[in-house]
């Protein structure tokens, strides 16, 4: 089961915010998902996101795949960069 970290899209027509959850690959966008380990408002100035990062390092090294936009979302929070560190300090 290939497992991806995406964002799924709630809120009203024209006031989006997003879940950042773990799911797998062949689910739909707003479909089934397993956990979910944060949320991204980016309606608001500046945008808001809250994640759990030790839940998202723990998916990510159980080899859960982040999209594009999470690794970015991942990047701009930090977690990335804490992932990477504890994937070398493994080796």
């Amino acid at each position: 089961m290939a497992v991806k970290i995406r964002l799924t899209r709630m809120g009203a027509k024209k006031n989006p915010f997003y879940r950042i959850v773990v799911a797998d690959s062949r689910s739909p966008r707003d479909g089934r998902f397993i956990e979910i380990l944060g949320n991204y408002d980016s309606t608001k100035e500046p945008a808001v996101i809250n994640v759990d990062e030790d839940k998202a390092i723990d998916w990510m090294s159980k080899g859960a795949q982040p999209t594009d936009t999470v690794r970015s979302l991942f990047s701009k929070k930090g977690i990335m960069a804490k992932f990477d560190e504890k994937k070398r300090s493994k080796n």
